[in-house]
């Protein structure tokens, strides 16, 4: 059974959350604000955390950057305000993976939750058992699936889940332009509809990771019109067992 953490300091929403995904055989722990959530978290085991952004004491977003700052990569889907779009694109940037608009659609939650709990586990950020799978390099990428871990030119690199399935996305299809739409469906694995925010954000947020020079990225393009791919570079000398 997995732990879910709703994080909301209004307590008619973490009820009809909790009714929602207590039907799915989750454990619903209540936190009221972001001190609150980031003090549970820390003495739990916690497999998700859904957060509402606009809260007392401490917000979403400011225990967004501390969980991320203490290198905690549980999934984390924003609760936002349909009329906060600015919310939303600034919660991404700080290490959201999803979010979700007021009010709820019941189907959109629970689909949204057992996505980000697939990715989840699939990548290893629990101490559930994932497939096992091999290395993938690109110039001086280097996406070791079997530890869930990633170098840049040898320097180890934090990648929330979200983060690690995009990149893993890519360097399995070098030079394949994908439209945001298409990037989503196979990502995130859901309705990609109103999602092209949510990818450019994700992408964005990459290549500050990845990127020597993010305004000016060598991996991760830009196909005007089309979408994205990443660029196939040589590989370091000695390694695939080539010298170029």
């Amino acid at each position: 059974m997995y732990n879910i953490l709703v994080c909301d300091d209004e307590a008619d929403i973490r009820s009809a959350l909790k009714i929602y995904l207590s039907g799915e055989e989750y454990n619903i722990i209540e936190a009221e604000n972001g001190a609150q959530a980031l003090e549970i978290i820390g003495s739990s085991n916690i497999h998700l955390l859904l957060m509402d952004i606009m809260m007392p004491v401490m917000d979403g977003i400011s225990a967004l950057a501390k969980l991320r700052g203490q290198n905690i990569n549980i999934p984390v889907i924003l609760l936002t305000a349909k009329s906060r779009d600015v919310d939303m694109v600034f919660g991404l940037n700080s290490g959201a993976d999803d979010y979700i608009t007021k009010p709820f659609n019941p189907v959109e939650v629970i689909a949204r939750v057992k996505s980000q709990l697939r990715r989840y586990i699939h990548l290893g950020g629990s101490n559930e058992t994932a497939e096992t799978a091999g290395i993938l390099r690109n110039g001086g990428l280097e996406l070791d699936d079997r530890s869930k871990t990633f170098t840049r030119d040898g320097e180890p690199i934090s990648l929330t889940p979200t983060e690690m399935q995009l990149l893993k996305f890519f360097m399995e299809n070098l030079d394949q332009v994908f439209s945001p739409k298409e990037i989503y469906r196979r990502v995130w694995g859901d309705d990609p509809l109103g999602a092209e925010n949510t990818v450019t954000v994700h992408i964005r947020h990459l290549r500050e990771k990845i990127e020597i020079t993010p305004a000016r990225p060598d991996y991760l393009k830009v196909i005007w019109g089309h979408g994205y791919k990443m660029e196939k570079k040589p590989l370091p000398r000695g390694i695939g067992g080539g010298d170029s």
